[in-house]
C-alpha cells in the first residue's frame, strides 16, 4: 500500500460530515435558530437589523476564517459556522425586504438565481456537487457560498408561503415537510440522483425550519405557539449542543476516505 504524504492527507481529508439522520436533525435545529436567534437580537435585545447584521457577519467571518483553514472535520466547528451562516443568511433577505423594500417574490427569484449560478460555476470547475469530494479550499468555497444562498432563499421563499400566500406558519411547516418528504422518496425509492436530492432537501430544510421558528415563537395570535423567540432559540441550541458533544466523542459523522480518492 502506498504511503499518503503529509500533504496528501491535508487533501484527501473531507471537510464536511456524514449524511445521516442526525445531520438533518442539528441542520432543521440551525435553520430553526437562524430565524429566531436573529429575531431575538434585532427586537429583544435592540440591536436594530443593522446592528444585528454586522455583528453576526463579524462572527461567522471569524469562524469561517478558521473553519477554511482547519485541517479536517471538527464537529462543533462546522456545526458553529452552519448556525451563523442561517443567521447571516436571514438577515441579508431581512435587510432587502424590511430596508431596502424589495419583495419576497424579487428575493427568491434572485437567491434562486445565485445559487444556480454557485452550482454551474462549481461544476465547471470541479466537474462534481458531491459533498463527500471536499478536501480542497477551493470546493469548500464553493460550498459554504452555495450554503449561505440555501439560507438566504429558504428564508424568503419559507416568509413568501407563509405571509405573502398567507399559508400560515403551521401550514408552511407541513408544506415543506412533505416536499422534503418527496424528494426523500424519490431518492430512495427510485433513485434519484444523490447529489440532486441532497442539495434539494438542503433547500427546502431552510423554509422549513424558518417556518418552524415562526410557528413556535410567534404569539398565539399571529398563529403560533407563543413560546418566544428566546425560548425557541435556547431550546433548539441546547439541543444542537448536546448532538454536536455526541458527535464529537462518538465520530460517527465522520466521513471515511473514499478509495477512489488514494492515489
Amino acid at each position: 500500500m502506498q504511503t499518503l504524504t503529509r500533504e496528501d492527507t491535508r487533501q484527501l481529508l473531507n471537510k464536511v460530515p456524514e449524511v445521516t439522520l442526525t445531520f438533518w436533525i442539528i441542520k432543521i435545529m440551525a435553520t430553526t435558530v437562524g430565524e429566531t436567534a436573529a429575531d431575538f437580537l434585532n427586537f429583544n435585545l435592540h440591536f436594530g437589523l443593522t446592528g444585528t447584521s454586522a455583528l453576526m457577519a463579524a462572527l461567522l467571518a471569524a469562524f469561517l476564517f478558521t473553519q477554511m483553514r482547519a485541517r479536517q472535520y471538527m464537529p462543533w466547528l462546522y456545526w458553529v459556522v452552519v448556525v451563523l451562516i442561517s443567521i447571516v443568511g436571514t438577515l441579508i433577505t431581512d435587510n432587502l425586504v424590511d430596508n431596502f423594500g424589495v419583495p419576497l417574490q424579487t428575493t427568491t427569484l434572485v437567491f434562486g438565481l445565485a445559487l444556480l449560478a454557485t452550482f454551474a460555476v462549481w461544476f465547471a470547475s470541479e466537474k462534481t456537487l458531491s459533498i463527500h469530494t471536499i478536501f480542497t479550499r477551493k470546493r469548500e468555497g464553493f460550498y459554504w457560498l452555495a450554503i449561505l444562498f440555501t439560507f438566504a432563499l429558504g428564508t424568503a421563499a419559507g416568509d413568501l408561503a407563509a405571509e405573502g400566500l398567507s399559508l400560515g406558519y403551521a401550514n408552511s411547516t407541513l408544506l415543506f415537510g412533505a416536499l422534503i418528504g418527496l424528494v426523500t422518496l424519490a431518492h430512495y425509492g427510485f433513485k434519484a440522483n444523490a447529489v440532486l436530492a441532497f442539495w434539494l432537501a438542503y433547500i427546502l430544510t431552510r423554509p422549513l425550519g424558518a417556518s418552524l421558528g415562526d410557528y413556535l415563537s410567534q404569539p398565539a395570535g399571529n398563529g403560533g405557539l407563543g413560546l418566544g423567540s428566546m425560548g425557541t432559540s435556547l431550546l433548539f441550541l441546547a439541543s444542537i449542543l448536546s448532538l454536536v458533544s455526541y458527535l464529537s466523542v462518538s465520530r460517527k459523522d465522520v466521513q471515511a476516505l473514499p478509495a477512489r480518492d488514494i492515489r
